[in-house]
């Protein structure tokens, strides 16, 4: 005999569009996401990255007229990433008073000073070698590396920067960082973490984006993709040194991982979906096989199902002009 009971039907709350939409487990909206822009001095024109079609690099002449846009389409926060012309062996730029990182916060927030601006803080884009650090005997120094990060943080801080977001993946970074900012007394500027970064191979379009020469991997200091376990632990470090909010990257490829740290903090939780994430979708739709906008819509709700409180996403700002959202 079979179980089914003709009283069981889930199917009642899906008979129209507004029983589907009250009974909407999850909801998205625009405040939910912010938008990672890549910004390059000494540009004249806009840059397309061919690897990420629809995302350009932002001449930095013109990032007070994209701060405006962003800011009128409805996006209330963005991630900035610096290509410099100015590297060497350690970054050394990124902690100058009016090296590119202190000119991006501050063109950001003198544009549009509701602006939330996180200031990645890294050296990638930096250094002549692309790795995230200082580079001793073909490794990365960490505790070199934690000193330079939280000149980085301070001088982004000076700028107006709101967030200082480590994303260099170096044991103590937030603890470092934390001094350093209460130090020179940026009490409340908060700390965004990267901290739950894994090796992904999801990232090959944003080298190409933020023009990093890296030759190698980062493997010995972003997380390996199979470690759920270590995976929770590097995000409850960072919380137990002070981090105000906590990420998780890539974000698509990781909905596990977003769920159980989600289960094992009280703070807020980001997600990044990730160049490769974003290349997928969009060449996917440039070929006909997915209709872009739902496939978008999905993976964003996806993430936010499993736990993310904001998403950073190249999608966010066609979202927003679009009304999407």
């Amino acid at each position: 005999m079979s179980s089914y009971s003709p009283s069981l039907r889930p199917r009642r709350l899906r008979q129209t569009p507004a029983f589907r939409t009250l009974f909407q487990e999850t909801t998205l909206n625009i405040n939910d996401l912010i938008l990672p822009i890549f910004v390059e001095e000494g540009l004249d024109e806009y840059k397309e990255i061919q690897a990420m079609p629809g995302v350009m690099r932002i001449p930095e002449r013109r990032l007070a007229y994209e701060i405006e846009r962003i800011a009128s389409a409805g996006i209330r926060a963005v991630m900035t990433f610096g290509i410099s012309h100015h590297t060497d062996e350690d970054g050394s730029d990124t902690w100058q008073e009016n090296g590119l990182v202190s000119r991006m916060s501050r063109i950001c927030k003198d544009t549009v000073p509701e602006m939330i601006v996180m200031s990645d803080t890294c050296f990638c884009e930096y250094t002549t070698h692309g790795h995230c650090g200082v580079l001793h005997d073909h490794g990365v120094d960490n505790d070199a590396t934690l000193i330079n990060l939280g000149k980085q943080a301070v001088a982004a801080a000076r700028a107006g920067a709101d967030f200082i977001a480590p994303s260099a993946a170096m044991d103590g970074q937030v603890a470092a960082i934390r001094y350093a900012l209460d130090e020179a007394g940026f009490t409340n500027t908060a700390i965004m973490s990267y901290s739950t970064k894994f090796a992904s191979s999801f990232y090959g379009p944003f080298r190409e984006a933020a023009g990093t020469s890296l030759k190698g991997d980062r493997k010995t200091y972003q997380m390996n993709p199979l470690n759920r376990r270590e995976a929770i632990r590097e995000s409850l470090i960072d919380q137990a040194e002070g981090a105000d909010v906590l990420m998780v990257k890539p974000a698509g490829a990781y909905l596990d991982i977003i769920r159980e740290v989600r289960e094992r903090t009280d703070l807020p939780l980001a997600a990044y979906q990730v160049s490769g994430e974003y290349a997928m979708i969009k060449f996917a739709a440039l070929a006909g096989a997915v209709n872009e906008q739902d496939v978008v819509l999905e993976s964003l709700g996806a993430i936010k199902r499993a736990g993310a409180d904001m998403i950073l996403s190249y999608f966010a700002l066609d979202l927003a002009e679009k009304h999407l959202l």
